[in-house]
């Protein structure tokens, strides 16, 4: 199993990242709260990494600390979670968000990350419960997002981030159109659209 990876940054477009560990390109997906933390295009970084193998796949997933990968499986241990609503949710939640939720059993935020209806918004908040104990919540929060380079049309490309994290394409564009004079930056335009979309 490959839990760690470090090397050079090579790509970024939320959700996928491309990393050369010695020669090797590593494709990934992550959610925006390890983008916030990324660095510029062909800097060094270290990721930790979850593998999911399937029958048609190997499919990677990376994180910049290891609260953010064992929130992630403990997300897939409950049914009808895969790893597409995992990513969602750390994308769209902070860890201290996601935790003060189950312990509040704040059902109707948890219903607007992506993926997520009522039902299993409550079987996340009860098989949960006992398993948010050991998060580290203290430094949970994103950090501020990386300076990017080479990026042609930000609006595009945050629409399109939020597409492939499981907004519907008019909920994309509204929230983009709806914060986009906040900022030229695109991981500035998906957290800002995140958090908008949050707070419907």
């Amino acid at each position: 199993m490959i839990g760690f990876l470090k090397g050079s940054l090579l790509q970024k477009q939320p959700p996928f990242l491309l990393l050369d560990v010695n020669g090797v390109g590593y494709e990934l997906e992550a959610p925006m709260s390890t983008f916030y933390d990324l660095p510029a295009e062909l800097e060094p970084v270290s990721l930790y990494v979850h593998l999911v193998v399937r029958e048609d796949a190997q499919l990677l997933y990376g994180f910049s600390d290891q609260g953010q990968r064992e929130l992630f499986r403990s997300l897939l241990k409950i049914n009808g979670v895969g790893p597409r609503v995992g990513l969602a949710i750390l994308s769209t939640l902070s860890t201290t968000e996601f935790v003060t939720c189950i312990q509040n059993e704040d059902a109707a935020t948890l219903t607007r990350v992506p993926g997520i209806g009522k039902k299993t918004a409550e079987r996340m908040i009860i098989d949960m419960r006992d398993r948010i104990v050991g998060f580290d919540i203290a430094d949970a929060l994103p950090g501020e997002p990386a300076t990017l380079t080479g990026v042609d049309n930000p609006v595009q490309d945050a629409i399109g981030a939020l597409i492939a994290l499981g907004y519907k394409p008019v909920e994309a564009s509204r929230a983009v159109d709806a914060i986009k004079d906040q900022s030229e930056k695109r991981d500035d335009l998906i957290r800002n659209a995140l958090q908008f979309l949050s707070k419907r």
